[in-house]
């Protein structure tokens, strides 16, 4: 299959500036890709959905905000209001239409990234039907070049090194996995049937911006790191106010030395860790594939060596100011049962159990030596790193302050509220 999907070459004209197509441009990849590709001068179509009251357009202009986009900028993009799962993306004809004859290339980053079995419909809606829906309205269109947001964890239930290419996989860890996996093989045979160049672009763990700690997101390496915020918030302010009732009970108290002491043990093997790229550095990497590869193909956005958990731990405990936290492997838990506090952090991070005890290495040979060519080096995963990414995740409140005023350092612009057209509105 790799072979077809890398059949068709594309070329871009010097200086051609190209009209992109970018689903789930309010999500974390897709936000920054679209802000990335109008800075290169690009025109964006940004399919959105309202919600929770807002519509897209507000949405975005949020966004924008948040990116300190200026208005110039902002003309270059317009917003198209829809929904992946439904037929023709909930789109009108007008739009289906601009897209249809406007666009050159898609970059698809929609995705429902939930890993729980019991939001299993709801995230094949998303992944596979929407897929299958965006695939349909631009079949017949100029699109000529697809960029599938994907994830390096398509590899599944393997431990070991994982090719970066397409392979046949017999088990997931969880639907999110499998229904990635799905996709890349559903754009892989439409492309490879209409002549469409395909790029599969497969990140690791994405965090914030390694350099500002910025981030949109705050789930998969930030979830279990929130949790153990919310114990240390929660027990001290029982020890502080009514006498550690509370936290005698779960074992924990003021340690000697002033840290926090929380008696958790993370079960983790030695081999494991995560492997994590800045927000940064996966734009930086998605440009550099696009310019250097005209034939597409399959690209692990990866971090060339994983950061282990009890590095991690380290990390934890001197940020945070705790003590009590340790690795420990999966057969003390077998002598000593896990405590009450222990039982309560597994509960609130069971779905990133799998990758808290991941052994899986990315090959990434391919887009090493894209990237290597193009001076785009991942940075460590170092103290500064992270306590520049835990800073910012504090003082934001974990995204509850994300869009508050005075809280983003960004000047607020307003959307202009002229339509393009009767279907679309521009964010310029």
């Amino acid at each position: 299959m790799e072979s077809q999907a890398r059949s068709v070459r594309i070329t871009y004209p010097i200086n051609h500036q190209k009209t992109f197509l970018v689903t789930g441009g309010t999500g974390f990849l897709g936000s920054h890709l679209a802000v990335r590709l109008l800075a290169y001068g690009h025109r964006v179509f940004l399919l959105a959905r309202g919600r929770k009251g807002d519509s897209a357009v507000a949405r975005v202009r949020r966004l924008l905000d948040w990116f300190d986009v200026d208005d110039g900028t902002r003309s270059m993009l317009e917003v198209l209001e829809g929904e992946m799962a439904q037929p023709l993306l909930g789109l009108n004809e007008g739009d289906v239409q601009a897209v249809i004859g406007r666009v050159d290339e898609i970059v698809h980053c929609a995705s429902d990234t939930s890993f729980s079995a019991r939001k299993r419909d709801h995230v094949v809606r998303t992944n596979i039907e929407g897929l299958q829906n965006l695939l349909e309205v631009v079949q017949e269109g100029r699109c000529r070049a697809f960029h599938l947001i994907s994830t390096a964890y398509v590899a599944g239930m393997v431990s070991g090194v994982c090719r970066e290419a397409f392979g046949d996989v017999e088990a997931f860890h969880n639907i999110y996995e499998e229904t990635k996996f799905r996709a890349e093989r559903i754009a892989a045979d439409h492309c490879d049937q209409n002549g469409i160049v395909l790029y599969v672009h497969r990140p690791s763990i994405v965090y914030g911006d390694a350099n500002s700690g910025r981030t949109l997101l705050f789930n998969a390496l930030y979830y279990p790191i929130r949790t153990l915020n919310y114990f240390q918030r929660l027990y001290t302010r029982d020890i502080q106010e009514n006498n550690g009732e509370k936290a005698q009970g779960m074992g924990v108290h003021m340690a000697s030395d002033g840290t926090l002491y929380l008696p958790v043990r993370i079960e983790s093997l030695d081999a494991s860790g995560v492997n994590l790229v800045p927000v940064n550095h996966f734009v930086a990497a998605f440009m550099a594939i696009r310019k250097e590869k005209p034939e597409g193909g399959v690209f692990h956005i990866v971090n060339s060596r994983n950061t282990a958990i009890r590095q991690l731990v380290v990390y934890i405990r001197r940020f945070f100011q705790l003590s009590g936290i340790r690795i420990a492997e999966p057969d003390e838990f077998i002598k000593q049962p896990k405590n009450g506090l222990e039982l309560l952090f597994e509960n609130h991070i069971q779905v990133y159990g799998s990758y808290m005890r991941d052994s899986r290495v990315f090959e990434n040979s391919r887009t090493a030596a894209i990237l290597a060519g193009q001076d785009v080096v991942c940075p460590d995963f170092s103290y500064e790193t992270f306590a520049t990414c835990m800073r910012y995740a504090v003082d934001m409140d974990w995204g509850r302050r994300l869009y508050q005023e005075g809280d983003t350092g960004c000047a607020k612009k307003s959307l202009m509220d002229t339509k393009r057209s009767p279907h679309r509105k521009s964010a310029g």
